[in-house]
C-alpha cells in the first residue's frame, strides 16, 4: 500500500472517529467551552430587575424576603476560551418563534425555567403573556410570538407508581413521557431527589427489571434511571426537529470546608463567589456518572454543564432569605435574579 493511500486511510479514519464524538454523548459548543471560567463584577448585570417580572416565586425572591445584600445579582460568567454573548430575550423569541420549550424534573428546573420567563418578559414587557397549569405541567406563554416555555414537574424522569404494596420507583418505565411529545426542545433534569428518606421520600419500593427492592445504592438507582431516560431519547427524538439538553447537576453549599473556609456551616452570609475558575472541594460524584450515560446515547444531547460554574457561587442561594426564611436554610435552589439566569444565557448561545 502506498504512502499516500495509508495517509488517506489515517484521515479518513481521523475524519469518522471526530464525527462519531460528535454524535455521541454530551455535546458541547462548537466555538468554545462555555464552561471553564471566572465570574467578574460587572454593574451592567443583573439581567432584569424583580420589578420587571412580577411573578418569581416567594422561594427565589430573596430580595423581596429581605436579603440587604446585593452585589451577589452583578456578577457575569466569563468563559476562559470563548466569547458569552449577553442575553437578548427579543432575538431568542424570534429564533423559537411558534416553538415549544419544555424543562422537565424538579425544583432545580423550576429555578431555571422560572429565570427563562424572567428574562423574556422583562426583554418585551409589552407583550401579552399567559401563565397556566394544567396537572403538573406549567405552561408560560408569549402570545406575540406563540412561544410557549414549559415545566413538567418530575423529579425521577422515571415513574412512580402506587400499587398494593405502596409507591413503586420504576426504573425501568418512563411512562410520564407522554407529555414530551411534540415539544420543540426539552431540557432535562433529575439528581437532588435521589437521597431523600424519611417522610419526603415518595416511594416505599424499587423495582429494577422483576426485582422488587426495599432500598438499593442510590447512585446506582440514579445511574438505571438515565440509562432508561436515555433509551426513551434514542427511541422517541428526531434531531432533526427537536433539541435536548440536560441541565446538568446544580450544586449545594451546606460545608465551607469544600471552599476553604470551614467555619461556614451553610451558605449564609456568603457574599462573593470562590475567585478562580476551579472549585477546591471538586465535583460531585453524580456528574461522572450522568457523563458515563450521556456517553452511551446516540441522539446529540447538549450538556448544560452547569456544575463547577454554579460550584463557584456558593453566594448565590436563598439561605434564610428563601420559602422557609430562618429555618429554612436553603442553599440549593438559587436567587432570581441570579445564577439561573446564566444557565440561560448559555442555552441561548447554544443555540
Amino acid at each position: 500500500m502506498s504512502e499516500r493511500v495509508q495517509r488517506g486511510f489515517f484521515f479518513l479514519f481521523f475524519f469518522l472517529l471526530l464525527l462519531a464524538l460528535k454524535v455521541r454523548g454530551s455535546v458541547y459548543d462548537a466555538n468554545g467551552d462555555f464552561f471553564t471560567g471566572t465570574w467578574v463584577l460587572d454593574k451592567s448585570y443583573p439581567l432584569y430587575q424583580p420589578s420587571t417580572c412580577p411573578f418569581i416565586e416567594r422561594e427565589f425572591r430573596c430580595q423581596g424576603n429581605g436579603r440587604p445584600d446585593l452585589i451577589y445579582t452583578h456578577y457575569r460568567w466569563h468563559p476562559l476560551a470563548s466569547n458569552l454573548l449577553r442575553f437578548d430575550g427579543q432575538d431568542f423569541l424570534e429564533k423559537m418563534r411558534g416553538k415549544s420549550i419544555m424543562f422537565v424534573g424538579d425544583s432545580l428546573s423550576r429555578n431555571q425555567w422560572q429565570s427563562l420567563t424572567c428574562l423574556l418578559h422583562s426583554a418585551v414587557p409589552n407583550s401579552n403573556y399567559t401563565l397556566a397549569r394544567v396537572g403538573d405541567v406549567s405552561i408560560f406563554t408569549l402570545t406575540e410570538y406563540s412561544v410557549k416555555v414549559m415545566l413538567d414537574r418530575n423529579v425521577y424522569l422515571v415513574d412512580v407508581v402506587k400499587e398494593k404494596i405502596g409507591r413503586v420507583l420504576k426504573l425501568d418505565t418512563i411512562e410520564g413521557s407522554k407529555l414530551w411529545q411534540g415539544i420543540d426542545m426539552l431540557i432535562f433534569n433529575t439528581w437532588h431527589w435521589w437521597y431523600r428518606r424519611g417522610p419526603t421520600q415518595p416511594w416505599d419500593y424499587i423495582q429494577l427489571g422483576n426485582r422488587i427492592l426495599k432500598d438499593m445504592d442510590r447512585m446506582k438507582a440514579f445511574e438505571e434511571a438515565l440509562k432508561t431516560w436515555g433509551k426513551w431519547v434514542d427511541s422517541n427524538v428526531d434531531p432533526t426537529k427537536v433539541k435536548v439538553f440536560f441541565q446538568g447537576i446544580s450544586p449545594s453549599h451546606y460545608n465551607g470546608s469544600l471552599w476553604n473556609e470551614p467555619s461556614a456551616k451553610s451558605c449564609l452570609r456568603q457574599k462573593t463567589p470562590v475567585p478562580g475558575s476551579t472549585y477546591p472541594g471538586g465535583l460531585p460524584p453524580a456528574v461522572a456518572v450522568l457523563k458515563g450515560v450521556l456517553r452511551t446515547i446516540k441522539t446529540p444531547v447538549t450538556l448544560l454543564d452547569i456544575t463547577t460554574l454554579s460550584l463557584l457561587r456558593k453566594d448565590g442561594h436563598p439561605s434564610i432569605y428563601g420559602l422557609g426564611g430562618a429555618t429554612g436554610m436553603d442553599c440549593s435552589h438559587w436567587c432570581l435574579p441570579g445564577v439561573p439566569d446564566t444557565w440561560n444565557e448559555i442555552l441561548y448561545n447554544l443555540i
